[in-house]
């Protein structure tokens, strides 16, 4: 019999419930043992661009080289800012490279600020504003630094691509189901969320210098360059001390904090909406209130997305009740 995941999350308009969101949730505690389980993480998923630390890890392992601001961009999925669009040209540029090698589809920032700049004096999407530019200019550069032709870099058996499904199983302790392709035109290989847990959970607790902790430390020091000035990833790592979390299509949200304590969310309907909230509800039955110098009051404003009529707010996007400790 096929298990049905369970309603993460309610959707509540002026008193009345309109919609709901299923789910599974996957939280680990400091030993790296199921803290909390909901649905079936154990089924396999598409970690979308969740999987990104595990690319960047991978890139390194390679003879990548970047300075810390880049590599938060190469593990990220940013929102095309400008300063996002200049660290990815200065990847490139270190390699030798310009825009023109990115294979990454042209895309409107993800910023509405920066999307309306870009139509006003640009004229249109670009590849260097996609979000997934600055993952594309790594892998660029790392076929450049180990000798490896550039063209064919997002084919499924180029050299880069083998090495990236070798650090997700050794990351994940899993062997990909099936591979995909994601929507930057990357390979993406199919593992359980509870092995995305375990793969954030290995890059924090690595020991430093190592190139899985030099991916979450860059991420932790720049949330912005991983997301954006205005984005949620970036707001929860502000609010949460030592906390590395990123974001993935479909309703994807990978976390883990310094200590070990580890999670994932996946939302069944792939409604981003309904990410922040789980992953904060996941976050504090592990118990993250008690991190030193957390930001209460910003981790309280994230725990919730507000529901709007006309210009007031009429309800929020929430967990569910009772389905969390």
């Amino acid at each position: 019999m096929v298990e049905i995941n369970p309603v993460l999350v309610e959707v509540e308009r002026s008193g009345f419930v309109e919609s709901w969101h299923r789910g599974s949730v996957a939280g680990l505690d400091e030993g790296g043992a199921m803290a909390l389980r909901l649905g079936v993480p154990d089924e396999p998923i598409f970690p979308r661009s969740a999987v990104k630390p595990m690319q960047a890890v991978a890139m390194l392992r390679c003879g990548l080289d970047l300075a810390d601001q880049e590599l938060a961009l190469a593990a990220g999925s940013h929102s095309g800012e400008d300063f996002h669009v200049e660290g990815a040209e200065k990847i490139l540029s270190g390699a030798g490279l310009t825009a023109e090698a990115l294979r990454c589809p042209p895309q409107w920032p993800l910023d509405s600020s920066a999307a309306l700049d870009a139509a006003r004096d640009e004229g249109g999407r670009s590849r260097l504003r996609m979000n997934c530019s600055g993952k594309h200019a790594a892998m660029l550069a790392t076929c450049v630094a180990a000798g490896w032709a550039t063209e064919g870099y997002t084919d499924l058996d180029h050299p880069l691509q083998a090495a990236v499904r070798t650090a997700v199983e050794h990351l994940t302790g899993e062997e990909p189901v099936t591979a995909g392709v994601d929507g930057c035109g990357a390979p993406l290989f199919a593992v359980s969320a509870t092995g995305v847990a375990r793969a954030f959970r290995a890059l924090v607790l690595a020991p430093p210098g190592t190139p899985e902790r030099r991916v979450a430390d860059a991420m932790r020091a720049h949330p912005q360059w991983t997301s954006g000035t205005r984005r949620e990833e970036r707001r929860l790592m502000d609010a949460v001390p030592g906390l590395l979390v990123k974001c993935g299509a479909e309703g994807v949200d990978a976390f883990a904090l310094g200590d070990g304590r580890a999670g994932i969310v996946k939302i069944d309907d792939g409604a981003m909406r309904a990410r922040t909230p789980v992953t904060v509800a996941l976050l504090r039955a592990l118990g993250v209130d008690g991190v030193p110098g957390i930001d209460a009051a910003a981790l309280e404003e994230l725990a919730t997305v507000p529901v709007y009529g006309g210009e007031r707010r009429v309800g929020a996007v929430r967990p569910a009740p009772g389905v969390f400790p």
